[in-house]
């Protein structure tokens, strides 16, 4: 299934922050500090997040340590899929909720040692 234009837009704001972040230490901080100011400072784009939602961020670059971040259960009760998605289930596929959207890393961490 291909991502949607904004799902497309979010993706690669995600890859150019965490580049930035990998790469200058005081946006790192900045980042951790106030996630919103310093998105917006270093891209010039204001992030919205809906209403209620808060943006964490979380130093999670040890090398040391492989992390897993647990999401909020969905709520199947409000689960409606597109017509799209219906033919995808129909076809025994699987469908990723939106909140699986994961960044696209140069790095391969099983190649790397990171995973083993």
């Amino acid at each position: 299934m291909k991502p949607t234009s904004s799902q497309q837009k979010s993706q690669e704001l995600l890859e150019k922050i965490i580049h930035k972040a990998w790469s200058d230490d005081a946006f790192k901080a900045a980042l951790i500090a106030n996630p919103l100011d310093a998105i917006e400072k270093a891209t010039g784009e204001r992030v919205q997040l809906p209403e209620g939602k808060t943006l964490i961020v979380r130093d999670q670059t040890s090398q040391e340590k492989i992390y897993v971040n647990i999401p909020a259960e969905p709520n199947m009760e409000d689960l409606e899929l597109s017509e799209d998605q219906l033919e995808v289930v129909a076809g025994g596929g699987i469908i990723w909720p939106a909140y699986v959207m994961l960044p696209i890393l140069p790095v391969d961490p099983i190649k790397d040692g990171r995973i083993n």
